[in-house]
């Protein structure tokens, strides 16, 4: 009797377990999985995305996106994004490694920080186009510095605007990465700090061999976030300029494929190449992670 009991449980548990299980399962197929699966298959159609027929165009959507450089011009302009947020990165380090030893007024300074990436981004960007327009906040403080000389047009100059935009990129976004440096170096023993400073340690060989070291692997997990990041770069730019100027990103170039010249097939080809791309970069992060071990 007991052992019938006792499989009747393990029975019901398992019922019970699938039955909770297989809403998420559903719901995971459905909205990530079979959308992926799509994708994948409209990249190899030139479907409009409203038309009932689609033709099959094998890979000539992927040589449209690498030899015609109105689509490739856009793999240059994440270069601008990827460089700056290693700036962002190390300022974020810098000012992380800072406010974990004792300085006055520190909580102030964690939340002057961490307070721009808690604004919206359609505010950060009219936040900066104040910035950035003629006679505005640049230009003013450029004068009053006795630097005007060097004022330009930031958001109308190609040659300067993904300078300008992946400034503003900066801005944003170092307060996350701050805070994550910022937990990583507080977990570290304080004991170890005491050590070092009996031994002569002073703060930069602190930050070198005690620091550095030990967050090294959310350094690595903020480089697959900067180059995620900066190829996915959408809201500063497409709020500020729309995308003009020789500002287009890749997911702005995608999102005009798809709904404004209605080429979902050829956008679904570059959405595919951008998931390639964060997946070649995370590969290659684990494979050095491991040559490291």
């Amino acid at each position: 009797m007991f052992k019938l009991s006792n499989y009747n449980y393990s029975t019901q548990r398992k019922i019970i377990i699938a039955a909770f299980s297989a809403i998420p399962m559903i719901l995971l197929i459905t909205f990530s999985y079979l959308p992926v699966f799509n994708m994948f298959k409209y990249s190899f159609t030139d479907w409009n995305g409203y038309s009932k027929h689609m033709d099959y165009v094998g890979f000539q959507n992927y040589k449209r996106i690498f030899s015609e450089p109105e689509y490739f011009a856009v793999f240059k302009v994440s270069l601008y994004y990827f460089f700056a947020t290693f700036v962002q990165m190390g300022l974020a380090l810098y000012f992380a490694t800072i406010l974990s030893f004792s300085t006055r007024f520190k909580n102030f300074f964690k939340g002057v920080l961490f307070f721009p990436y808690m604004l919206n981004g359609v505010a950060i960007g009219f936040i900066f186009l104040f910035f950035f327009r003629p006679d505005g906040t640049l230009d003013t403080l450029l004068n009053a510095l006795g630097l005007g000389h060097y004022i330009q047009l930031w958001l109308g100059n190609p040659n300067i605007i993904n300078y300008s935009l992946a400034g503003a990129s900066v801005w944003r976004y170092m307060g996350f990465n701050f805070i994550i440096f910022l937990g990583a170096i507080s977990s570290i023993d304080r004991d170890v700090y005491e050590a070092a400073d009996i031994d002569g340690a002073n703060r930069w060989h602190q930050f070198r061999h005690i620091i550095l070291p030990s967050i090294g692997k959310i350094v690595q997990l903020n480089i697959i976030l900067a180059v995620s990041g900066a190829i996915s770069a959408f809201d500063i730019p497409y709020i500020m300029v729309g995308g003009s100027n020789g500002s287009e990103t890749f997911v702005i170039q995608t999102i005009d494929l798809a709904f404004k010249y209605s080429k979902l097939g050829l956008a679904s080809a570059m959405a595919v190449i951008l998931l390639f791309i964060v997946v070649i970069v995370t590969a290659a992060q684990r494979m050095l992670v491991k040559e490291e071990k």
